[in-house]
């Protein structure tokens, strides 16, 4: 079973798997920090600060604590705090917000990678197609070498000499 184990634990598959969860942890934590540090607040800005995490309709004041003013009610927290049950879809729209300046942002990455490896591709080529110039260029340059049939007429020519 050991062996088994063994086998499975150190193919190249797992490995290389094990090594991309590494990397797609710490790349989500750039993203994370792309969004929330650079991409939201730029949007914040846009939007005159608003935010949509906040936004909450009251369902139901069953089991409002007493004394409670509603019109002081500005956010989802003061709404539990006053026993009030909600709807909070402003969450879901943030979320969804999120997502898609993730997604968008991971494209864009993604989108840079595969430029940079098509100009290192083109690069490749160019230098293997310099080098192939190069040596079809040697080749023109050198006297052309003779063929089978002309080096066995020179030597039935030397032997009829002699």
């Amino acid at each position: 079973m050991f062996e088994k184990f063994k086998k499975f634990a150190f193919k190249g598959n797992v490995v290389d798997m094990a090594v991309g969860v590494v990397v797609g942890g710490a790349f989500s934590k750039i993203v994370t920090s792309l969004v929330n540090d650079l991409i939201t607040p730029l949007i914040s800005l846009i939007t005159g600060g608003a935010s949509f995490s906040e936004l909450f309709v009251i369902l139901s004041k069953a089991n409002m604590v007493e004394g409670t003013d509603i019109s002081a009610i500005k956010t989802v927290a003061d709404a539990k705090a006053a026993g009030l049950t909600t709807l909070n879809y402003g969450n879901f729209i943030q979320l969804v917000i999120d997502f898609f300046l993730v997604a968008f942002s991971i494209f864009m990455v993604v989108n840079l990678l595969q430029k940079a490896r098509e100009k290192a591709e083109e690069k490749k080529k160019a230098e293997e197609e310099a080098k192939k110039k190069e040596e079809e260029a040697k080749k023109a340059a050198e006297p052309p070498k003779p063929t089978t049939e002309e080096l066995l007429a020179e030597i039935r020519d030397l032997l009829k000499k002699e």
